[in-house]
């Protein structure tokens, strides 16, 4: 029992860093009117809400606020409660007993006052979303598919997840295995909505180490191979970090401001008056693609917990599940980047945390509607894997079934095509993702998650080979961890703080690790949600200020000639950039002259001609000449209300920055500089790519053109 009472005293002081810093409820935003708040409903059903009642009477809003949970659901605002009934907390209490925290399971049986205020908080943050005073949040949906997480964290800034039961078409799970009532649940109320609840939500904090560590101990069928691996590699402190706690007392202290553009005499979108927000936290999180112990079990003929390190790595030589460029030891040093194992281990990680439902983006890319949500065309992303700095693809389509790593169907490309998948040969499917069976739920820890995957994942000179052979389109936003760890890219949400996000500039704290900035940068993330923009994803990075970026850039996959392309919508209020490349950061050489971000195709010099509908000769031919000029058109796969962005507007380039041989043993970076006096004119990003001389040269199959 000493070693609970341990665990809750430090977790009431780790609840109070969550909350914060608000002192008070601001008492005159009482409502007065004759709806229910969601206090004054409550009470009117005690019978069913008065042991959840009480503990919020008990709970305070933040470690120095005399105000509690209670007074803030009686005052105006647009909170989402799940409201665990006598029942549930009971039998909480008596699940508590039977661990052996308490001797009996009545809250007067609490030796320690702060064990059980401790307990009154998990259940009381917990269960309170708060949506702020944003009338978005009023449309929140649960999420459509198992697993998937809502849209807004929970006064523990935990974001929790649901669960359907095919069979069960009512059903609604929070967290795996806490009910929704049928009959009660969306009941509104005028600061909010209420679920009743027929378990309490009480997630355990523990680590991606933690898990493994557990999994090891219980013996506990699944990924028992995979977190043994994983621990042997050296990677249980890395998996045992949450949070960065410097950047948070920064915060806490007021040191990380947030940026108020309009007082600068920049508005980040046309009619925004709200400023750009600093990142509240910055989290740290991993995503473990593993096979799974059934797996294991067919492929060594032993049983999971009989397989030992020596057993993977010899059956990883044997197989050739590795590149013939690739130097490696096959010692028991797994620890050691150079070792075999450590190697193969470390490909299968990705140093951020990535949700169930947010994989891949649907966002607004050919033929899919955001309100409809039927599949259609590819999407996909690049990331660079733990370890050695090698790229992974995460790939969805209408006809894959399922999000797959490393999937490189033969697709319907032409200009007259669809850009649908024909079929895919049998050695290019790749690995499917185990992301919707309700085991994912099981192997979620705060700071990571395991996706079982039905294939044993590689980087071997095929799987390089057939990335050299695809245009690798990447994202801005995925080239930072942070942005998916912290729950900042692409967020369902238009409230002003999670559209305009603030990253500080390195002189004031390093957000992104990948990133350098000068401390002239103004940096700002536009979310973009529910925008009509021809963005891929519809989302952008921007700057103003005497900007200054350096940014590391995802590794290229073979040895060989590439050129790396930039993606812009020019308009007035960009500004004129020069770029620099190379390994050295200090010593970057410049790609070329500035490029002037205001011109749009139409600009005599680049040689652009609308495309023709009928003659694709023509259409071939301005391409040439475009390219002849270091420029292209945008992409057939992304759209907005016009229709495809390469034919609604002269308004979408790429830019070729560079075109040279490049090693894939080598980090580069890319620097992005104003070059003009006024502080005022924009910076841009939205995505790059790296393309292959074979697919940029291809005398046999053009480039396509989506």
């Amino acid at each position: 029992m000493k070693n609970y009472r341990i665990f809750y005293a430090i977790l009431i002081s780790a609840v109070f860093l969550i909350i914060g810093c608000s002192e008070e409820v601001d008492e005159s935003n009482r409502y007065v009117f004759k709806e229910e708040t969601l206090i004054s409903y409550m009470e009117k059903h005690a019978e069913i809400y008065s042991e959840y009642l009480d503990v919020l009477k008990n709970t305070p809003v933040s470690e120095i606020s005399t105000s509690t949970l209670y007074q803030l659901l009686t005052a105006r605002g647009n909170y989402t409660v799940f409201a665990p009934t006598n029942d549930a907390i009971y039998q909480y209490l008596k699940e508590l007993c039977e661990e052996g925290l308490i001797p009996d399971s009545t809250w007067d049986s609490f030796e320690d006052p702060k064990v059980r205020d401790s307990i009154r908080m998990i259940i009381g943050y917990s269960s309170i979303i708060d949506g702020g005073d944003y009338e978005s949040y009023e449309t929140f949906d649960f999420p459509q598919e198992t697993n998937g997480e809502l849209q807004l964290g929970n006064l523990r800034d935990r974001k929790l997840t649901v669960r359907y039961v095919s069979n069960m078409p009512d059903s609604l799970y929070i967290n795996y295995d806490c009910p929704l009532s049928i009959q009660n649940r969306n009941i509104p109320a005028i600061n909010g909505v209420l679920h009743q609840m027929e378990k309490v939500i009480a997630p355990k904090d523990i680590t991606l180490a933690d898990l493994m560590t557990n999994i090891i101990e219980e013996q506990k069928e699944g990924f028992l191979v995979a977190s043994r691996l994983a621990l042997a590699c050296g990677l249980r402190d890395t998996f045992s970090v949450i949070e960065d706690n410097k950047y948070r007392d920064l915060y806490l202290k007021g040191l990380i401001p947030d940026f108020d553009g309009q007082a600068f005499g920049w508005t980040f979108k046309s009619g925004n008056t709200a400023p750009a927000y600093a990142p509240t936290h910055r989290y740290y999180g991993f995503t473990y693609f593993a096979e799974t112990d059934d797996f294991w079990r067919k492929e060594l003929g032993k049983e999971p917990i009989d397989i030992t390190c020596e057993d993977v790595q010899q059956w990883v030589y044997t197989n050739n599940l590795y590149s013939k460029e690739d130097v490696f030891t096959k010692d028991e040093n797994w620890k050691s980047p150079n070792n075999l194992l450590n190697q193969w281990v470390t490909y299968h990680i990705l140093p951020m945390r990535i949700a169930a439902n947010r994989l891949v983006f649907h966002v607004n890319e050919y033929g899919y509607s955001t309100t409809a949500k039927q599949l259609t065309i590819p999407v996909y992303e690049f990331y660079s894997t733990m370890g050695k700095r090698r790229l992974l693809k995460i790939f969805e389509s209408k006809e894959s079934q399922g999000i797959f790593l490393n999937r490189f169907p033969i697709l319907d490309n032409g200009r007259r095509g669809t850009y649908h998948e024909i079929s895919c040969d049998e050695d290019k499917v790749g690995c499917h993702i185990d992301n919707y069976s309700e085991n994912v739920l099981t192997y979620q820890a705060l700071n990571g998650i395991i996706y079982g995957i039905d294939k044993p994942l590689s980087y071997t000179d095929e799987v390089r080979e057939n990335l050299s052979k695809s245009r690798i389109r990447f994202d801005a936003m995925s080239l930072f961890p942070e942005a998916m760890s912290n729950d900042l890219r692409k967020k369902s949400s238009s409230d002003p703080r999670d559209q305009f996000v603030h990253f500080p500039p390195n002189t004031t704290y390093r957000y992104l690790e990948d990133m350098d900035m000068s401390n002239e940068t103004y940096f700002v993330y536009l979310n973009s949600y529910g925008y009509d923009w021809c963005n891929n994803q519809t989302d952008e990075l921007k700057a103003v200020g005497a900007y200054e970026i350096t940014i590391k850039l995802p590794p290229v996959p073979r040895r060989g000639t590439y050129e790396l392309r930039y993606r812009v919508l020019p308009n007035g209020d960009r500004g004129i950039v020069q770029f620099y490349f190379g390994t050295d950061k200090e010593r970057l050489a410049p790609t070329g002259i500035p490029i002037d971000l205001t011109k749009a195709g139409t600009d005599p010099h680049y040689g652009y001609e609308p495309d023709s509908k009928e003659d694709d000769y023509h259409n071939i031919e301005v391409d040439k000449h475009m390219r002849n000029n270091n420029r292209m058109r945008g992409e057939m796969s992304i759209q907005n209300s016009n229709g495809p962005c390469r034919t609604g507007s002269p308004n979408n380039l790429r830019h070729i920055l560079l075109r040279q041989t490049l090693d894939p043993n080598k980090t580069y970076y890319l620097r992005l500089k104003s070059v003009l006096e006024s502080n005022k004119k924009e910076m841009y990003m939205d995505y790059l790519e790296w393309c292959a001389k074979e697919i940029f040269d291809n005398p046999a199959e053009p480039e396509d053109i989506w």
